[in-house]
C-alpha cells in the first residue's frame, strides 16, 4: 500500500487517444503535451526502432529496403502487438522526460465497437509499457465528455466521431451508450479512394503523404461555392513509369470521395433509425456535434445537414476532444467509474 502511495506521488496520470493516425498524451495539469502520427520506423536486420511518431512519418515512403514504416494501429484496432508497445511506451517516456521510475495511471480512449480481444491487447501494451493501471474508454464518449455535452442529464447527446482509421457514432444519456456504431471509414480510406481515382483516371500512382495534402487542401464532401480549386500533383505513369506532374481539381476529390462519405452518411442514418423516439426529439432540438479529423473535411456539416435536416456542431477543436474528454475523466473519478468500459 505505502509503495503504491510512494509511487502515485511520483506518477503523472495520463490520457492517451490511441489514433490510427495520430496519437495524442493528454498528462493531469499540463493538458495535451504530445501530439505525433502513429508511425514507427524500424531496421528490418535488428528489429530495433530507429524512430516514432513525426520523425517516422517523414520516412514513409522514402525509406531504403533495410528500413521498414509501419502504423501498428489499423481501422482504430492494434495490428501489431509488439510495435504499438514500443510506440506507447516512446510518448511516456517523452512526456515524462525519459524518468523511468513513473508509472501513471492511463486512460485510453479505443473505438466503441473494440472486442473483448482486442480490448485485453490494448491494455497488455499498455501496462508492458510502465502504466499502473489502465482503463478504457470508448472514443465516442471521450469526444462528447470533451465537446462540454451533458452527458450525465437524462437527454440524448449525437456525437459522430471520423477519426483515421474508424467512424464512431454514439447516441449518449445518463453516462451511458444508448446506441453505438463504429464502421472502420475513416481518413485512411478517403485517402484510398483519392490514390485509387487518381489510378483509374490518369494511371497516375500517388503517395499516401501526396494523397493525404491532396484530401487536405482540395477534399470537400459538398460544393460549397462556384470557385475552382486546383493543385499540382506528382506522381509515377503506370504506362511509361516515368514521373509525371498534372493538375487536380476540387471536383474530382470530391468525385473521389462520395463513396465514404456515403458511407459515413448511411452509418448516422442508420444511428439515427435506432435512436428511442424520446431521444430523437432532444437530437432535433441538440443537433449532431461532428468529431475528429474528418469533421474538418470542407463541406461535412453542410452535407450531414442536407441528408438529416438536423442542426450540425463542429467541436471547437475536432482533433483533440478524444483526448481532452479522456483527460478530464482522470480529474473525476466518479465519472470514470460511470464510463469505463
Amino acid at each position: 500500500m505505502f509503495i503504491n502511495t510512494i509511487m502515485g506521488w511520483f506518477s503523472n496520470d495520463m490520457a492517451i487517444d490511441l489514433g490510427t493516425a495520430n496519437t495524442l498524451v493528454y498528462v493531469r495539469g499540463r493538458g495535451i503535451v504530445c501530439n505525433e502520427p502513429s508511425v514507427v520506423a524500424i531496421s528490418v536486420k535488428t528489429g530495433k526502432v530507429l524512430a516514432v511518431g513525426m520523425e517516422a512519418k517523414r520516412m514513409l515512403g522514402r525509406t531504403p529496403g533495410d528500413v521498414k514504416t509501419i502504423r501498428p494501429i489499423k481501422d482504430g484496432v492494434i495490428s501489431d502487438f509488439d510495435i504499438t508497445g514500443e510506440m506507447l511506451r516512446y510518448f511516456i517516456r517523452k512526456v515524462h522526460n525519459r524518468k523511468s521510475f513513473m508509472r501513471p495511471r492511463i486512460v485510453i480512449g479505443v473505438p466503441s465497437g473494440i472486442t473483448q480481444v482486442e480490448q485485453r491487447a490494448v491494455k497488455d501494451a499498455a501496462l508492458s509499457s510502465g502504466g499502473r493501471e489502465v482503463y478504457l474508454i470508448e472514443e465516442p464518449v471521450a469526444a462528447a465528455i470533451g465537446t462540454g455535452l451533458p452527458i450525465s442529464e437524462p437527454s440524448g447527446n449525437m456525437i459522430v466521431d471520423i477519426g483515421g482509421g474508424t467512424t464512431d457514432i454514439a447516441v449518449i444519456s445518463m453516462d451511458g451508450v444508448v446506441y453505438s456504431k463504429a464502421i472502420r471509414v475513416g481518413g485512411d480510406k478517403m485517402d484510398e479512394a483519392i490514390i485509387n481515382y487518381i489510378k483509374r483516371k490518369y494511371n497516375l500512382l500517388i503517395g499516401e503523404m501526396m494523397s493525404e495534402s491532396i484530401k487536405m487542401e482540395l477534399g470537400s464532401a459538398y460544393k460549397t461555392d462556384n470557385e475552382r480549386h486546383t493543385m499540382e500533383i506528382k506522381g509515377r505513369d503506370l504506362v511509361s513509369g516515368i514521373p509525371k506532374t498534372l493538375i487536380l481539381d476540387d471536383d474530382e476529390v470530391r468525385e473521389a470521395l462520395a463513396e465514404p462519405v456515403s458511407q459515413i452518411m448511411n452509418a448516422i442514418k442508420q444511428a439515427l433509425e435506432n435512436t428511442p423516439p424520446e431521444l430523437s426529439a432532444d437530437i432535433v432540438d441538440k443537433g449532431i456535434v461532428l468529431a475528429g479529423g474528418g469533421a474538418l473535411l470542407k463541406g461535412m456539416d453542410v452535407y450531414i445537414r442536407e441528408e438529416t435536416s438536423l442542426p450540425i456542431i463542429i467541436a471547437e477543436d475536432p482533433l483533440t476532444c478524444v483526448a481532452i474528454g479522456a483527460g478530464k475523466v482522470l480529474d473525476d473519478l466518479d465519472i470514470l467509474k460511470k464510463v469505463m468500459m
